[in-house]
């Protein structure tokens, strides 16, 4: 049922012209803008980390707004209410959207790595060529985890872009996708270890240049298992409170 839902969202949203022109420009966008900051403070050494992070905020923002509108449009055109009333658990029916924006937007980073070495000359010169490949899948897991958990709360909100908006750049910064940890404020700390974008975001970065990428894998993986636990248990709690007030489709 997961891999027939997630290929069902993913083709539905390779059928979405704003969700394609949202992949194909953001992305590019984002990482023009990112080599150029990094050109202009003079870090030469860390554009393909540049090209990596911008890669990771458009697949963040996939998830992000992929999640909260995939449950807006299931709500506009009145099916909503048979997903939560299939004979599942609404974990089981609602994984698959958070999943099919992740693989979706896989393309960004994709994209981001493809158009730096094509505009900007950047070498892709990985530390560990092979552990990049994993941590990425491992990242993108974690994202459509992360998204899981949120999409609880986009089941009741009425305008869940909204939400999505307000959480779209404090994660990109307190995961230190792009800007370094080390920069930001102290009490963002415990913020950012308890994200599982965070140990995302720097398994990749080690893949990049260098670092124990597996430690940073095994506490994604398992900050992802805990956003997996708590978002099945927010979904049914959810659930059965729209069922009780009836107010699903008006949430």
């Amino acid at each position: 049922m997961l891999m027939v839902g997630t290929l069902m969202h993913a083709k539905h949203l390779s059928r979405s012209p704003f969700e394609i022109a949202i992949s194909l420009v953001v992305p590019v966008v984002q990482a023009v803008l990112a080599v150029y900051l990094f050109r202009s403070g003079g870090e030469q050494d860390r554009l393909l980390q540049a090209a990596v992070g911008a890669g990771l905020m458009g697949v963040w923002s996939s998830v992000l707004f992929g999640s909260g509108g995939a449950i807006q449009n299931q709500r506009w055109q009145g099916t909503l209410e048979m997903i939560m009333m299939a004979p599942r658990r609404p974990v089981v029916v609602i994984l698959p959207l958070t999943i099919a924006t992740g693989i979706t937007g896989t393309y960004s980073l994709l994209a981001t790595l493809i158009w730096g070495r094509v505009l900007f000359g950047i070498r892709l010169d990985f530390a560990h060529p092979y552990a990049f490949p994993v941590a990425a899948a491992v990242c993108i897991v974690a994202l459509g985890m992360f998204g899981l958990l949120l999409a609880s709360t986009f089941v009741l909100m009425r305008n869940a872009n909204a939400l999505a908006n307000v959480l779209e750049y404090p994660v990109w910064l307190v995961s230190g996708m792009l800007v370094p940890l080390t920069v930001l404020p102290t009490w963002t700390g415990p913020i950012a270890a308890a994200l599982p974008t965070t140990w995302g975001a720097r398994a990749l970065h080690e893949a990049t240049t260098g670092g124990p990428v597996w430690p940073s894998v095994a506490m994604c993986l398992a900050i992802s298992g805990l956003c997996l636990a708590l978002g099945a248990a927010a979904l049914t709690v959810v659930e059965r409170r729209a069922r009780v007030t009836a107010t699903l489709a008006l949430a």
